[in-house]
């Protein structure tokens, strides 16, 4: 077995797979990659199940030593420097990271989430069918929390694989595209707001939420509801301001939602930085399915993009 220690990680670095189904009735969110595209891709990379777990790691300075023997990695999403020791370490190429070699990956520079995945199996209890980190529930293994300094990461059947790459993955771009959520219409003249003003999202967000920045937006309830379901990427609006529900949202909220964001576009706002402009466009519920089914088609086909280096 070999050992990836952390010698530093930011706040939102965690181990994280596709995520945690079936039980929200109960209350019990998802969880999950926040860019599933990017998580996709560097278990293909490695040979891993598309829905494996990785480490999720967020924009600040992450550090990483092998222990106890050699790791074969890949590393993805959002741009950054890396290197092992003083080498460059190429992002969607798989390296080796051999005993007691460093990792380091420099504070991202676009984007905000990198995926580290390592060929092998990661030890640890599946909770509810998922590996995926809630901190607020305390839920996730190996640990149920954000990694720290110290934490240690075990893999058996540790491979050993050739020289691989792949062009990193591109879904969409532009305006992020929503359909209309359960309380659209109660909005009035704010919705045409909504739609044609600029956002920026708030410093002040996390996994759990995402806060909009933009004009005050108005509701005929006063932005009081009886609580419903919620879903990935809702946008609620309480006092005026919406907040675009993330991973570890929870299940039901009482605030009126003025759309949600399509699943096929989630992962690339998920890597949108604060203070970052950006505007939303409106689709149909259609669009947004035939959407959905060329993401599945584009995930599926990523193992079908891996090339020798």
């Amino acid at each position: 077995m070999s050992v990836l220690e952390v010698i530093a990680a930011g706040p939102l670095t965690s181990v994280q797979d596709i995520g945690r189904f079936g039980a929200q009735r109960y209350g019990l969110t998802p969880s999950g990659a926040m860019d599933r595209l990017s998580l996709t891709a560097a278990n293909a990379l490695v040979g891993h199940p598309l829905s494996a777990p990785a480490i999720e790691i967020g924009p600040i300075k992450a550090v990483f030593v092998a222990r106890g023997g050699p790791l074969c990695a890949a590393l993805t999403g959002a741009l950054r420097f890396a290197r092992i020791g003083d080498k460059p370490c190429p992002l969607y190429r798989t390296f080796m990271l051999r005993d007691g070699e460093t990792l380091t990956l420099d504070a991202a520079r676009k984007g905000m989430f990198s995926y580290l995945a390592i060929a092998g199996d990661l030890k640890g209890e599946s909770m509810f069918g998922s590996f995926s980190v809630n901190a607020r529930a305390g839920l996730g293994s190996p640990y149920p929390r954000p990694l720290q300094s110290g934490d240690r990461l075990t893999y058996g059947n540790v491979a050993s694989l050739p020289d691989r790459t792949m062009p990193p993955p591109v879904f969409g771009e532009g305006a992020f595209r929503v359909v209309p959520g359960p309380q659209y219409d109660e909005f009035g003249k704010s919705t045409e707001l909504f739609f044609n003003s600029p956002w920026q999202i708030s410093p002040a967000s996390d996994r759990m939420g995402y806060r909009l920045e933009g004009p005050s937006l108005t509701h005929a309830g006063n932005f009081n509801i009886v609580s419903d379901g919620t879903v990935d990427g809702s946008i609620q609006v309480a006092g005026g301001q919406p907040i675009v529900l993330m991973k570890d949202r929870g299940t039901t909220g009482g605030y009126p939602k003025i759309a949600t964001i399509i699943s096929a576009d989630l992962g690339r706002f998920a890597q949108t930085r604060p203070r970052h402009t950006l505007r939303f466009a409106e689709i149909d519920v259609a669009a947004a399915q035939q959407e959905a089914r060329a993401f599945h088609t584009l995930l599926q086909s990523l193992p079908e993009r891996i090339r020798n280096a």
